[in-house]
């Protein structure tokens, strides 16, 4: 288990928030699908005077990072002084001076301390994110709303980390596993919740999904109100110790197989466990890569399976979008409640009994009126994890994380339960 030691001076920090009560609450987060990136975008208030910002979900990231090279304006902000309880808690790799621009602003400070800042987008770090901290509003109906007025962020001043960030986004949202700093560890030290939370997103552009913060209930309307956190397939997370410093804040798990249509894909077992000297391989989760990513032999082994389990009606054709390996007429392919009917694929976690069922809602991907395409792609993922579980085979389902618990836990798609993950607040209902 990670354990965070914290000094008074820190503890008394958390005692400024707006409400501060010891009852269990959650707190949920909203996250938006982007309609031109596919990336999952969530919103918080930040500065005084206040301003939203929009962030990119990233499960492994350390901190909430925020881009402050386009005019970051806030009478609240407050760099860490070198070798400051701040700068210990956030674990910083090194102290300095301005060196970037010709006057001191948010993120270019004299004797403040820096961690790595880091893009998924474009696998990029830089080693002087800034440590600083500022006030941060976040949470929405009909969970709690918690104002922080000092919570730990890290202000970037590099244009080029920004890179492929959708349209509006300034920074990144990370929810990694060891970082003190990351918002599930650092929004934990409120009592009201836990290091524990909920991914459930939203497969639609026009609805948001959301993150929940706390260990539950996760309640979800069909129209009645339902707790999705139960009924979970859990499997442990796993440590992955070779992988340097940023995959110590990713989630991987165990695959032990891949089924399609009930039959056994014949992998090479061996790339999906991460190798002890060098840290590749394995499976990781990510919310940074839209479809998910299969190393070329484990792909050409489950493309052929999918494709035999097909239905014989069904006419494979040329893919219309180069990213996917096998498309195929949706003419005769019947619409069932968990989407097109077609061959499911489980994923084999640590025992045979224990698997995560995906359906075809998540299996494919509608890519014009007449033609679907298998929503996973084929990479040579030599020195990366053997699979990278992407953001279109989560939508529709809940992930747990629990962190204390170092355990995961899948449901199926929220259409097996005449639900979905945008309808966690009833006023929204029509």
């Amino acid at each position: 288990m990670v354990t965070f030691k914290l000094p008074l001076s820190v503890l008394l920090l958390f005692l400024q928030l707006n409400i501060f009560l010891c009852s269990a609450e959650v707190l949920y987060i909203p996250v938006t699908k982007d309609t031109t990136t596919l990336q999952y975008i969530t919103e918080v208030g930040q500065r005084t005077p206040l301003v939203p910002i929009k962030l990119l979900v990233h499960l492994g990231g350390r901190s909430l990072l925020v881009d402050c090279d386009k005019g970051y304006k806030s009478s609240t902000y407050k760099s860490a002084v070198c070798n400051s309880t701040q700068c210990s808690f956030a674990k910083s790799h090194a102290c300095g001076d301005c060196i970037f621009k010709s006057q001191l602003q948010p993120g270019c400070n004299n004797n403040t301390c820096y961690i790595w800042g880091e893009n998924p987008l474009i696998n990029s770090f830089h080693d002087r994110a800034e440590i600083a901290e500022d006030v941060l509003t976040i949470g929405s109906t009909p969970g709690v709303h918690v104002t922080w007025s000092r919570f730990i962020f890290t202000c970037l001043l590099d244009q080029d980390m920004m890179r492929l960030l959708a349209k509006g986004v300034t920074g990144i949202a990370g929810f990694g596993r060891e970082s003190p700093i990351s918002l599930p560890n650092q929004l934990a030290l409120d009592p009201r919740f836990t290091r524990k939370f909920g991914l459930c997103l939203s497969s639609s552009t026009r609805s948001r999904g959301v993150i929940f913060i706390g260990s539950g209930p996760y309640n979800i309307y069909n129209p009645k109100k339902i707790d999705i956190s139960k009924d979970l397939v859990y499997t442990k997370l796993i440590a992955n110790k070779r992988g340097g410093f940023v995959a110590s804040e990713e989630y991987y798990i165990q695959v032990s197989s891949i089924r399609v249509a009930g039959k056994d894909v014949p992998l090479n077992k061996t790339l999906l466990s991460i190798n002890k000297k060098n840290g590749v391989g394995g499976t990781r989760i990510s919310t940074a890569t839209p479809f998910t990513i299969l190393h070329t032999s484990i792909y050409d082994a489950f493309k052929t399976a999918f494709i035999k389990a097909l239905p014989k009606n069904v006419t494979l054709v040329d893919p219309p979008i180069k990213q996917f390996g096998v498309c195929f007429s949706s003419k005769n392919i019947k619409s069932t409640n968990t989407g097109p009917d077609l061959p499911v694929i489980d994923v084999v976690l640590h025992k045979p009994s224990a698997f995560w069922r995906i359906y075809g809602t998540n299996s494919v991907v509608q890519v014009n009126k007449d033609v679907m395409c298998l929503a996973f792609v084929g990479q040579d993922q030599t020195w990366e994890p053997s699979i990278v579980i992407g953001g279109h085979q989560m939508e529709e389902n809940l992930l747990v994380f629990d962190l204390p618990g170092k355990n995961i836990g899948f449901s199926s798609s929220l259409k097996l339960q005449q639900t979905s993950c945008s309808k966690y607040d009833n006023t929204t209902l029509g």
